[in-house]
């Protein structure tokens, strides 16, 4: 049996957190292994940590410093930001701060424990598309007319296996293009190179 996901909870109100945590015990392969309620603590604990659900207002260091923290000191560790869309760029800053993808506090609790187990694809391309700021200048770039393809069925939240079927290829050549496009973008996971696809105007908003 593979090891449990290790996740830590960054909210600043503690019934918050408490729910999250009363719910996630219910499954066996998340395990809570810290709470935090501020930045600082939410970095310290995440650097330890598979996923962190990260709240964006919180006291001290907020949680998109928090993001841009852990995505510098420890690149593994995943970041869910759980937000409220009370505003729609604070979110946009979280994703290009490092965040893996988002969702809703009022979201069902399947979405919270999908978004803890998402490790092939991207949380919400719809309400991604829905705040991306529109593209202010056409980018240079070397990306093949296929992993052009490739990027815009990950702006999706298309799975590799899901962009296989669409382009009748297999997983594995899938895999290739998605690190390739990684690469030519300097992105760190599939969730900045769609945030630096829409920057750089090679996928549109609402497209």
């Amino acid at each position: 049996m593979s090891r449990a996901i290790r996740v830590v909870l960054a909210d600043d109100e503690p019934l918050i957190r408490s729910g999250w945590a009363t719910m996630l015990s219910l499954y066996d392969d998340i395990e809570v292994v810290g709470e935090a309620a501020d930045g600082h603590a939410a970095v310290e604990l995440g650097r330890a940590a598979d996923v962190v659900l990260m709240d964006i207002r919180m006291p001290g260091m907020d949680g998109l410093r928090a993001t841009r923290e852990l995505a510098r000191l420890s690149p593994r560790t995943r970041v869910v930001v759980v937000t409220t869309f009370e505003n729609d760029q604070l979110v946009w800053g979280a994703l290009r701060a490092g965040a893996a993808g988002y969702v809703l506090k009022r979201s069902p609790a399947a979405d919270l424990v999908t978004a803890i187990r998402l490790r092939d694809g991207v949380l919400f391309p719809d309400a991604l598309r829905r705040i991306a700021a529109p593209p202010s200048r056409a980018a240079a770039h070397d990306l093949t007319p296929r992993e052009l393809d490739v990027l815009r069925h990950l702006a999706r939240g298309l799975s590799n296996a899901e962009i296989a079927a669409a382009l009748y290829v297999t997983r594995e050549t899938v895999k290739t293009h998605v690190g390739n496009v990684l690469d030519k973008l300097g992105a760190r996971d599939r969730t900045q190179a769609v945030v630096r696809a829409y920057d750089l105007g090679l996928v549109l908003a609402g497209g």
